[in-house]
């Protein structure tokens, strides 16, 4: 049998992935092959294997979280995922998320603001959202759908889109100041995949809730979102809560790929097992009284 890997060797090749994806200058959605598979060199089959192994481990640090979180802990991890429509989000929630114990997963997803959210600072209904200590919270679109939005349609003026900018920075930092982990991970489908994935929508009775005719208005101003993306990973991937650029033509990979960001946040958290907070001798004794 094969020697299981140790956190610090596991650490290493997760960050050999995460350096392969970071946003950093140069490195854009308008540069990125949709179709690469940074950091892994294996194919589709050895991936699913590897998205196993990792949801092991990844399972029982979660655990871990969680138990710590019902002790008194404060710490979370909060998954941001941002993309166009088809780009894989529903699927990550599903086949990422879905290899942890669902009690311990807060999700949530972003449309447009209700009535009673546009009364309020556009972060509110983003606060109201945050994992509780203990848990992995995952967004599917989030809080930069506010400037990504009005920032490809033309809605909003330069001043507003820097306000914004600096309130989401505010924000993250104070997050993570707090105790909750941000990963950040934009999933970057190409053109030509993102038609097959909507052609098959339309095609399929199965699939036509998940269409929407918003979803050729949006591909139209594919230019203009592409540029928005790319300001949003220019201006917004700080040292506490960086951005990861993802290639999403592939389904397995991306979900491999934020799997293995996931986990090296878990592992980055050093978590053990909460000490009880009770004389285990005693209660093993008591217990044995009642047989």
């Amino acid at each position: 049998m094969a020697k299981r890997p140790s956190d610090d060797e596991v650490r290493e090749r997760l960050d050999h992935v995460a350096e392969a994806l970071r946003a950093v200058p140069g490195r854009s959605v308008t540069q990125l092959d949709p179709a690469s598979t940074p950091g892994y060199t294996r194919g589709k089959e050895e991936g699913r294997s590897t998205l196993e192994a990792i949801g092991g481990r990844m399972s029982d640090l979660q655990e871990r979280l969680f138990a710590e979180g019902r002790t008194g802990g404060t710490r979370s991890v909060l998954v941001v995922l941002q993309g166009l429509d088809t780009a894989g989000k529903g699927g990550i929630a599903r086949h990422v998320l879905g290899l942890v114990d669902p009690q311990g997963v807060a999700l949530r997803g972003f449309g447009r603001p209700t009535p009673e959210e546009l009364e309020h600072h556009f972060l509110w209904r983003i606060r109201n959202a945050l994992p509780p200590a203990g848990r992995i919270g995952l967004f599917d679109r989030s809080h930069y759908e506010d400037i990504l939005v009005p920032h490809a349609s033309g809605t909003a003026d330069a001043a507003e889109l820097d306000r914004r900018f600096a309130d989401i920075e505010a924000f993250e930092r104070d997050l993570v100041a707090n105790g909750t982990t941000v990963v950040k991970a934009v999933l970057w489908v190409s053109r030509d995949e993102q038609y097959t994935r909507l052609h098959e929508r339309l095609e399929r009775p199965d699939k036509h809730w998940k269409y929407s005719p918003h979803d050729v208005d949006v591909r139209l101003q594919r230019p203009a979102y592409e540029a928005a993306y790319d300001e949003v990973l220019a201006r917004s991937s700080y040292d506490v809560a960086p951005w990861y650029l993802v290639p999403a033509d592939h389904k397995w990979y991306a979900r491999l790929a934020v799997s293995a960001l996931l986990l090296r946040a878990l592992l980055d958290l050093d978590l053990t097992w909460p000490q009880p907070s009770f004389d285990v001798a005693t209660e093993l004794a008591r217990l044995e009284a009642t047989r």
